[in-house]
C-alpha cells in the first residue's frame, strides 16, 4: 500500500482509543516472542473487543492490503505470533475478548472467547464441579484462541488428547472478514468437510479464532501421584504399558525425566530434593485420577499397580505422594526443567514425536550420536513418553557465545535432529506448532503432497496472503514471500 495513514485513520475510528495504539512502550512487549528469539515491528496494535470488531477490522485490512498477525498470550514456542521486521503488518491482540460466554454444567460445555486465559477457565470450571482437561506450564498467560490455533498439548494428552480433541465448536473470522460460526456442539454432523478442524492448528494463517466451544469433564475427586525410578527409557516404556493395562482410564499422566536433568532441577530449586533415596538412570512421574463419587478405589489401584510392577521387575524404586503438597512438589520438579536448563547456557529445543513404540530406541540412538558429532554438547530428552512426544534439547558447550552458537552449530544440530526424526517417520513438531522457527525445515523435509495441499488451501482461503504471513505454510520452490 502507498501510505498507512488512511488505513490507520479508519482503524482508529473503528476501534477507538482503547482498541488501537501506536505507543511504542505499549507495543514493545508484544513484538518479541517470549523466548526472545524473534523481534518484529508493526504499524499498530489493534485490540478489538468483539467478533464484530474483528470482522470489521479484517475487512478494512483486506481493502487496504494490510497483513494481520493475530496474537493471544504471546506464549508460543515457535515465533508464530510475532510480526516480521517490515512494520507493514498490524498486530491483532485478542486479549480484550476474554468473556466466558456460557458455561453449561449439564451439557459440560464452555463457550470461551479467544482471550480467555487458560487458568481462568480452569477456575471457572472448578467452581461448578467440572474441569477442562488440558493444562501446561504457561496456563497463567496462555489464551484459548492461541491454544486452539496451535493445537496445544500438555501433560494430559495421554488420556484426553490435544486441544483438537477438546474443541466441540468454533467461531472464526476469515480473510475477507466473514464470520464462520460453528459454535453449536453437535454430536453428529455429516455436512461435508469438518471445517473447524481445518482451522484448529492453522496458527492464524487461515482464519482468526474468536471463540470456541470446549469440552468439560467432571472434577477430579482424588488423585495419586507416583515418582518411580527405572534403569532405562525402554524400561520406562514397559512400565507405561503395565500402568495402562492395570490402571486403564485412571492413568492421566506419564512423564519421563533423565537423571542429569533431575539433578539440574534440584540444584535450581531452593530446598528441593530428589524424591528417591538412590540414584536412577531415568525417573517417571505418574498420575492416576478418580472423579468425584469414584474415589474409593484410587488408593488401592495405585498400590496394586506399583506392587505388580515391582514383582514384574519393571521398576527399581517408587514412592506415592503422601499428600497434595507432596504431589505438587513432584510436579514442580517436572515443570522446572526449562528454567533449570536456562541456567546452564544456550540450547536448541526440539518438540518432536516418533511412533510411540520407537521413542526409547530413537532417544538411545540420537543422544550419543549428537554428543559425539558436536563434542561438548549435552543432549537430553524428557516429557510425554505415553504419546510419543518428547522435548529433545541440546545444550551448548560451556563458555560459548550464545548468539554465535545458536546461529552456527545450534542451527546445524537442529537440522540434524529434524532429519533423524523424519527418517524415523516422526514429526518435527509434536505440540508447539511450526510458526516461523520451523517453517523452512518443514518445507525442506515435509511430504510434497502434504505441502502442496496446504499451499492450495492457504491460497483458497487467503488469496491475498494477509493472514499471519511467513508462518506455518512453507513457500513453494522459487516463490517470493508476501
Amino acid at each position: 500500500m502507498s501510505t498507512s495513514d488512511p488505513f490507520l485513520a479508519e482503524a482508529a475510528d473503528l476501534l477507538g482509543p482503547r482498541g488501537l495504539t501506536r505507543d511504542p512502550d505499549i507495543m514493545a512487549p508484544w513484538l518479541t516472542d517470549w523466548r526472545g528469539r524473534f523481534t518484529g515491528e508493526a504499524m499498530a496494535l489493534a485490540s478489538p473487543a468483539s467478533t464484530e470488531e474483528v470482522s470489521a477490522l479484517v475487512k478494512l485490512c483486506a481493502a487496504h492490503g494490510v497483513p494481520i498477525v493475530a496474537q493471544g498470550g504471546n506464549t508460543g514456542m515457535c515465533g508464530g505470533a510475532t510480526p516480521d521486521g517490515s512494520g507493514n503488518a498490524i498486530l491483532l491482540s485478542l486479549r480484550r475478548m476474554n468473556a466466558i460466554r456460557r458455561l453449561d454444567t449439564e451439557a459440560r460445555e464452555a463457550v470461551c472467547e479467544a482471550g480467555v486465559i487458560l487458568q481462568t477457565l480452569h477456575e471457572a470450571a472448578e467452581a461448578e464441579g467440572l474441569r477442562f482437561p488440558l493444562t501446561l506450564g504457561g496456563k497463567g498467560s496462555a489464551t484459548i484462541g492461541g491454544l486452539v490455533s496451535t493445537n496445544a498439548g500438555g501433560t494430559q494428552v495421554l488420556r484426553h488428547g490435544s486441544m483438537r480433541a477438546q474443541v466441540l465448536g468454533i467461531e472464526a473470522v476469515l480473510a475477507d472478514g466473514s464470520v464462520f460460526n460453528a459454535l453449536p456442539a453437535l454430536k453428529k454432523d455429516n455436512r461435508g468437510f469438518d471445517l473447524k478442524q481445518l482451522l484448529i492448528g492453522s496458527e492464524g494463517t487461515l482464519g482468526i479464532v474468536t471463540a470456541a466451544t470446549l469440552k468439560l469433564l467432571p472434577a477430579i475427586g482424588e488423585r495419586r501421584v507416583v515418582w518411580a525410578g527405572v534403569s532405562s527409557l525402554p524400561a520406562a516404556r514397559k512400565l507405561l504399558l503395565h500402568c495402562q493395562n492395570v490402571a486403564g482410564d485412571a492413568l492421566e499422566g506419564f512423564e519421563v525425566i533423565p537423571a542429569k536433568t533431575l539433578g539440574d532441577v534440584v540444584r535450581h530449586l531452593p530446598d528441593a530434593r530428589e524424591p528417591l533415596a538412590e540414584p536412577h538412570a531415568w525417573h517417571t512421574l505418574i498420575e492416576l485420577v478418580a472423579e468425584r463419587g469414584d474415589t474409593d478405589r484410587i488408593g488401592g489401584l495405585a498400590e496394586d499397580m506399583l506392587s505388580s510392577a515391582f514383582e514384574a521387575g519393571l521398576l527399581e524404586d517408587a514412592v506415592i505422594a503422601a499428600n497434595e503438597r507432596q504431589a505438587e512438589d513432584f510436579w514442580l520438579l517436572r515443570d522446572s526443567i526449562a528454567p533449570a536448563e536456562r541456567e546452564k547456557g544456550p540450547a536448541v529445543q526440539h518438540d518432536i514425536s516418533v511412533p510411540v513404540d520407537r521413542m526409547p530406541e530413537f532417544v538411545e540412538f540420537a543422544v550419543p550420536h549428537l554428543e559425539e558429532k558436536w563434542p561438548g554438547t549435552e543432549a537430553l530428552a524428557f516429557g510425554h513418553l505415553g504419546d510419543g512426544n518428547v522435548h529433545f534439547h541440546v545444550i551448548a558447550p560451556p563458555g560459548v557465545a550464545p548468539h554465535a552458537w545458536l546461529t552456527g552449530d545450534g542451527k546445524k544440530i537442529s537440522a540434524e535432529v529434524y532429519e533423524l526424526v523424519t527418517a524415523w517417520h516422526g514429526s518435527i513438531s509434536a505440540e508447539h506448532g511450526i510458526g516461523q522457527l520451523k517453517r523452512d525445515e518443514f518445507g525442506r523435509l515435509g511430504d510434497p503432497v502434504q505441502l502442496a495441499l496446504m499451499r492450495a488451501i492457504k491460497q483458497a482461503l487467503d488469496p491475498q496472503g494477509l493472514l499471519n504471513p511467513g508462518k506455518l505454510v512453507p513457500l513453494a520452490p522459487g516463490a517470493g514471500s508476501h
